[in-house]
């Protein structure tokens, strides 16, 4: 063999026995998972682009808005717990924070029994309604409350009429 041969032979061995393996690449830690956006369920027609106001807004001068097509956001404190033919929505989860009820425009849908709790954005129609004492009666029954009571039970109230709601948890 070569002298050149044997080179060339012991530096392929050397370079072969080099046997200090390198440690596997380690795969970057993921990054922290963003919290998911909670689901969005829509009931009713697809809110549209009426302008935006406060509920304490609409609540502090409801007859500035009366008539008004609005889109509003709140919590919603109560629900009709028969049909959910209604819902309270009030400016926080307290039950003191001022708040109105949201009926569906021409009874055309529902929201769930159990949608207390929830967030809500509604697009309605501001009404300022005197309530006849036995819908006050009736309304209470299934857990609405109402903040001007007359003493022949009629209630004065300001009331959000929807014709779509988006809701979340």
């Amino acid at each position: 063999m070569s002298l050149q041969r044997f080179a060339f032979c012991a530096v392929l061995g050397l370079l072969g026995c080099n046997t200090k393996a390198e440690a596997p690449a380690r795969p970057e830690p993921a990054p922290p998972a963003e919290a998911a956006a909670a689901p969005r369920k829509t009931y009713g027609a697809p809110l549209g682009a009426s302008p935006t106001a406060t509920l304490a807004d609409v609540l502090k001068a409801p007859e500035k808005f009366d008539g008004q097509r609005v889109t509003v956001e709140g919590a919603v404190r109560a629900a009709c717990t028969r049909k959910g033919c209604w819902m309270e929505l009030s400016e926080g989860a307290d039950p003191s924070a001022p708040g109105c009820r949201v009926t569906f425009k021409d009874y055309g849908f529902f929201v769930p029994t159990d949608s207390a709790g929830s967030k809500a954005r509604v697009d309605a129609q501001v009404e300022t309604k005197v309530v006849k004492p036995e819908m006050v009666a009736h309304l209470e029954s299934e857990g609405a409350k109402f903040a001007e009571k007359s003493a022949d039970g009629s209630a004065r109230e300001v009331r959000l009429v929807a014709t779509g709601v988006e809701m979340w948890r």
